[in-house]
């Protein structure tokens, strides 16, 4: 092995000053020359911690070591046979939390840049032309709704297609994408971005109704009574507040409606679209998770002079990612961590002036593993602004989804499902944001498989997808079963008579059948500790 390269290649950026003024990308992704050069310095661990922190466990070094070999094509296969949105989560995820976290050089250097890595490649597979979809499978004769576009349902409904299901995705905005389309601004996941990947979910045979209010157009009852099953893959898109004095001052907004107003009703592109957006001088963003800061950028993009973020709890406390605090300070926006809005302040004339603020420390530890932020004995300050914007959190509010269908929810009102994303309503399975809360774009993905399998093994009995994920299905291999049952394909020779003229190869190729039949002969056993314990499709 040769001398082992802990740096990292540098993601090529817009200066900060210059980025602030247009909404553009930030990040403008690497050339060929330096993704090989990135992808080399992959050690191929023969345990790849990776691979298991990935939700979505897609073969990392195997495609890394594609990228390294300037095997593009080949590389984004083998993402996409475990991720249908590569472009999306190359720019998205956090991989600085899961895969790259387990990454073996990031142990006494920079990790390797996995996800830098997975949106070159997708955005190289664009340039070619129309991602080419795999071959249609035939038709299994069964129907599954999905109710909501977002990367869960995307991914349901994809894997689904790739299985033989007819799957029809029922969105209520009249975009796809889920809040991969209405919450992530331009300048970190291009609309264009979201578009492409959303078509070629459309060119493996899903069926997309826009416009579509599940629960107010049709009810999820009549959906399991006209599809053979459901997947609920509605994100969690009602606001929180703090339930502070002020909060119904004009200029007052919920983070979920500031992005949406920016990012789906093109509220950027001001004046060409007239999107009711107010630009102010002086915000205040109340939060520290990605989506505040996403908040206080576009702000600063809007025109704001200054921007302020307000968090209860210390910048090394803020649950957004490192890149994105670093950004966001790099546009020189203010962080003032160890605060707690108290009152959204006006004037005499009822118009927004500042928040008041009261000075925080930390006391003991929660359950979060965190200390818990309580008063300081410092008095309260205003904090000057004319606008303010919550981004503290969402909810789901499942009622209407579910009238006159009993589903069991948690105490904070997720949908409650098992492992394999089954609810307790016969035939309704579940995933992303509605299950989790707020999480990471890939993990909803990884939710939207897992389901896909689940729904694939209920309905037919057998885990057509054992490749992908292990899950129960209701009928399991018998250990005792006969090995000979199934025999190993011999290899077609040239005859005695006619090989021994001729330095030709003696042993011919499979033809594609007898391969794919040999290949369906392995238990997996990788899969279970025992090969009894090991599904497959018989």
């Amino acid at each position: 092995m040769g001398k082992v390269d802990y740096v990292r290649r540098p993601m090529p950026k817009q200066e900060p000053l210059e980025r602030v003024r247009n909404f553009d990308e930030v990040a403008l992704g690497y050339t060929a020359e330096a993704a090989q050069e990135e992808a080399s310095r992959c050690l191929a661990c023969k345990k790849p911690g990776c691979v298991d922190g990935c939700p979505v466990g897609i073969d990392i070094p195997g495609f890394v070591g594609l990228v390294a070999d300037g095997d593009f094509a080949a590389g984004i296969r083998t993402l996409k046979e475990k991720n249908a949105l590569p472009a999306v989560c190359g720019r998205v995820c956090p991989q600085e939390g899961q895969c790259e976290k387990e990454c073996l050089l990031g142990k006494k250097g920079d990790a390797v840049a996995i996800g830098r890595l997975e949106r070159y490649v997708a955005d190289w597979e664009a340039e070619q032309g129309t991602p080419q979809a795999p071959p249609s499978p035939a038709t299994n004769g069964k129907r599954v709704a999905v109710v909501g576009s977002g990367p869960a349902g995307l991914t349901v409904a994809a894997d689904l297609a790739l299985l033989g299901y007819t799957v029809t995705i029922f969105e209520a905005l009249h975009e796809a994408g889920g809040v991969l389309t209405y919450g992530i601004p331009e300048f970190r996941l291009p609309k264009s971005i979201v578009r492409r990947e959303v078509q070629y979910v459309e060119s493996l045979g899903v069926d997309l109704r826009l416009d579509y209010i599940v629960g107010k157009t049709r009810t999820v009852d009549r959906l399991v009574g006209e599809f053979d099953a459901v997947f609920v893959g509605a994100g969690a898109g009602l606001p929180w507040f703090l339930g502070i004095p002020g909060e119904n001052l004009n200029g007052v907004y919920s983070a979920n409606e500031y992005l949406t107003r920016c990012n789906l009703m093109r509220g950027y592109r001001f004046p060409a679209w007239d999107t009711p957006l107010k630009r102010a001088s002086r915000v205040a963003v109340f939060g520290g998770g990605n989506v505040a800061m996403d908040s206080a950028r576009t702000a600063l993009r809007l025109g704001a002079d200054q921007v302020t973020i307000l968090y209860r709890r210390t910048r090394a406390q803020m649950p957004a990612w490192a890149e994105e605090i670093d950004a966001a300070e790099e546009e020189r926006i203010v962080l003032q961590p160890l605060v707690a809005p108290v009152e959204i302040v006006h004037d005499a004339a009822g118009k927004l002036v500042g928040v008041k603020c009261r000075p925080m420390t930390l006391g003991d530890y929660d359950s979060s593993g965190r200390r818990r932020p309580v008063a300081g004995r410092n008095a309260d300050f205003v904090v000057e602004c004319d606008q303010v914007i919550a981004a503290i959190g969402q909810w789901l509010d499942s009622a209407p989804l579910f009238d006159g269908i009993d589903v069991e929810t948690t105490k904070k009102g997720w949908l409650k499902t098992d492992k394999d994303g089954r609810t307790s309503a016969d035939w309704i399975f579940a995933g992303g944001d509605a299950v989790t809360g707020p999480a990471s774009v890939v993990g909803a993905i990884g939710a939207g498989e897992k389901a896909a399998v689940s729904i694939d093994a209920r309905l037919t009995g057998s885990n057509h997808a054992f490749w992908r994920r292990d899950v129960a299905v209701d009928t399991a291999f018998d250990p005792d079963a006969d090995p000979e049952e199934t025999p190993r394909a011999g290899v077609p020779v040239v005859a005695a008579n006619v090989r021994v003229g001729s330095f030709d190869e003696v042993e011919l190729s499979w033809a594609a059948e007898v391969a794919v039949a040999e290949a369906r002969r392995c238990l997996r056993c990788d899969y279970g500790k025992t090969c009894a314990e090991t599904e497959v499709n018989r």
